[in-house]
């Protein structure tokens, strides 16, 4: 009898995402937030953890409860550096992120400036042209931020709907399609790999190679939260309805499905 190869399971490929998947004893499908949604849609994906705004605007998944990648305050790795002579009037989006293009989307929506969405160089870390802005998230931020220092003022999103909600910023979910198989079984195995990760977060500190332990402490305790909670789920809702008001979601859908 062939044994069952367990859940086709798929994950951002950013540092934030290390307490939730490391030792999780299946293959993992690696990418862009925005390609896994495509494979998760397509369903060549069971499970996925995605950018929140996937289930926003196709709300067919179960969300697994009280697991997320969110900030209550600034995020760090997902903001808009620019120029401190220019305005946020031109602005280089990396479409990696859908919930990152809707929440800018949703910030800048009051302002009485009007702005321009323009493509991303080709060289996400390379320095800003005269009169751009440009919207980074996940390593490529981090790299982008830790290379040019304080050579540019950073709009953190995370610290501005924090400011402007009170309320945290749910950036990624796990999301599992309908038709998969007692999804409660594997949505218990997740919370239960986020609970061993941060239970021996000085671990997962020690295998990122990349930047010092200092760093990767700083991220995961103060900028990162992975609770799914009750205010979180506020969050979402408000994202929600945020988004549904700019005309990024055509309808708002039901309440959140949760498993």
């Amino acid at each position: 009898m062939q044994e069952n190869p367990g859940p086709r399971l798929g994950c951002v490929q950013y540092v934030n995402a290390r307490p939730l998947v490391r030792g999780w004893p299946g293959l993992i499908q690696f990418d862009h937030p925005s390609r896994l949604s495509l494979q998760l849609a397509a369903g060549e994906l069971d499970v996925a953890l995605v950018s929140s705004f996937e289930f926003l605007r196709n709300p067919i998944y179960s969300i697994v409860d009280h697991v997320a990648i969110a900030s209550d305050g600034p995020v760090y790795s997902v903001f808009v550096a620019h120029r401190p002579e220019a305005s946020l009037a031109e602005i280089e989006l990396d479409p990696a992120s859908a919930t990152g293009l809707a929440l800018l989307r949703c910030l800048l929506r009051p302002r009485q400036q009007p702005w321009v969405e323009c493509a991303p160089p080709e060289d996400p870390l390379s320095a800003l042209d005269a009169g751009k802005a440009r919207l980074l998230i996940g390593d490529q931020a981090i790299r982008f931020r830790r290379k040019f220092g304080d050579t540019y003022p950073y709009w953190d999103l995370g610290q501005e709907w924090r400011k402007r909600t009170q309320l945290p910023f749910v950036f990624a979910l796990w999301l599992i399609r309908p038709e998969v198989p007692q999804p409660g079984r594997i949505a218990d195995a997740l919370r239960r790999l986020r609970d061993q990760n941060l239970a021996h977060l000085d671990e997962v500190i020690a295998e990122q190679t990349e930047f010092e332990a200092a760093f990767y402490a700083y991220y995961y305790r103060d900028c990162l939260r992975f609770e799914f909670g009750e205010r979180e789920k506020a969050g979402l809702r408000l994202f929600r309805e945020l988004c549904a008001n700019c005309g990024l979601l055509e309808q708002q859908g039901d309440d959140l499905r949760l498993v």
